[in-house]
C-alpha cells in the first residue's frame, strides 16, 4: 500500500456509500507553483483506488494540495478519473473568472481552500470577497492553518455568507484540547449551524501519538458530543506533511472513528449522512 504503514484491513466496516472527505492526488505531470513548499512523490488516483479497497470507502473528496497553487489540472483529471463518486475543493483567487467557477462547479467543485499553514497562492484578505462570490453556488470555504492563524482570521469567518470547513480537527493544539480558546470558537459556529469540522489528521497535532492518539480522540469526542451534524471523516492520504518512513496506518486512522464515535447512527452520520449534505451526493 503506497503511503501507508501497515497491511491489514480495518476492523470497523464501513457503510455503504461511506466517504473520505479529504485526500490528495499528486502526479510529477503536472508542475509544481513556484512557491510551493511540499513537493510528494507521485500518488496516482489507482494508488488511491488501492487505499479505498482497504479502508472500505466508495465516496471521495479530492482536496487540492497547496503544491499545485490555483492550476486545478491535476485534480480536476484525477475527478474525471474518480468518476461520479468523487468531488473536489478546489484553490482560486481572487482573478478567477465566473465563467471558471461555472466550469468548476460543473466539474463536481464543492468549495474552495484556503491553505495559510505555507506559504500558498490564497491570503486571508481573499476570503470575504471569494466567500461572497462563491456562496451563491452552494459552495463552501476550506480552512486549514495553525490554530493561532485562524484565531486572527475568525472574525472575517464568522461573518462570511458561506459555510466554513475547519481542516484536521481545526488544528488544535494539543495537550491544550478543548481548554484552547479557538475549540470554544469553532464549536459556537458548529452549534449555529454555519461551520463543519474535518475528523481527520489525528497525528498532526498530537503530543500522545499512535496507536491511541488519546489527546486528539479525546477532542474529537468533545467535537462528536457537541455537533454530530456537522462532521465529517477524512484520511489525509497520501499524508504529504509525513515522512514517506513514517505515514501512519490508515486502518488504524479509520478504526479511530469507533472510537470518537460508539453509535453506528453516528458513523453513519459523519459517513455518509453528513457529506452527502455538504459535498451534494446523493442520499
Amino acid at each position: 500500500m503506497k503511503w501507508s504503514s501497515g497491511t491489514a484491513a480495518p476492523t470497523l466496516k464501513a457503510p455503504p456509500n461511506a466517504t473520505d472527505c479529504h485526500h490528495h492526488i499528486y502526479d510529477g505531470r503536472y508542475p509544481a507553483a513556484p512557491n510551493a513548499v511540499l513537493h510528494p512523490p507521485d500518488a496516482f488516483v489507482s494508488d488511491y483506488q488501492a487505499l479505498q479497497q482497504r479502508i472500505g470507502t466508495s465516496r471521495s473528496v479530492l482536496i487540492q494540495p497547496s503544491t499545485y497553487g490555483t492550476d486545478n489540472r491535476c485534480g480536476l483529471d484525477a475527478l474525471k478519473a474518480l468518476g461520479p463518486q468523487a468531488r473536489m475543493v478546489a484553490v482560486v483567487d481572487t482573478t478567477v473568472s465566473d465563467d471558471e467557477l461555472k466550469r468548476l462547479d460543473l466539474a463536481g467543485v464543492r468549495g474552495i481552500r484556503f491553505n495559510l499553514a505555507q506559504a500558498g497562492a490564497t491570503t486571508p484578505e481573499m476570503i470575504a470577497p471569494l466567500a461572497d462570490r462563491v456562496a451563491p453556488m452552494g459552495w463552501h470555504l476550506q480552512i486549514n492553518a495553525p490554530a493561532a492563524r485562524i484565531l486572527e482570521i475568525m472574525p472575517i469567518l464568522e461573518n462570511v455568507p458561506a459555510q466554513v470547513v475547519f481542516d484536521h480537527l481545526a488544528h488544535i493544539p494539543e495537550p491544550d484540547g478543548t481548554s484552547h480558546p479557538l475549540y470554544a470558537r469553532v464549536r459556537k459556529m458548529l452549534e449555529a449551524g454555519r461551520a463543519w469540522v474535518k475528523l481527520s489528521g489525528a497525528y498532526l497535532d498530537t503530543k500522545v501519538g499512535p496507536p491511541t492518539y488519546a489527546d486528539s480522540t479525546a477532542l474529537a469526542q468533545a467535537f462528536i458530543l457537541s455537533a454530530p451534524d456537522r462532521l465529517v471523516w477524512g484520511s489525509d492520504w497520501p499524508h504529504p506533511t509525513e515522512a514517506a518512513d513514517k505515514k501512519p496506518d490508515d486502518a488504524r486512522l479509520f478504526d479511530l472513528l469507533a472510537e470518537w464515535a460508539t453509535h453506528e447512527s453516528t458513523r453513519q452520520r459523519i459517513l455518509v449522512d453528513n457529506p452527502a449534505i455538504l459535498y451534494g451526493f446523493k442520499q
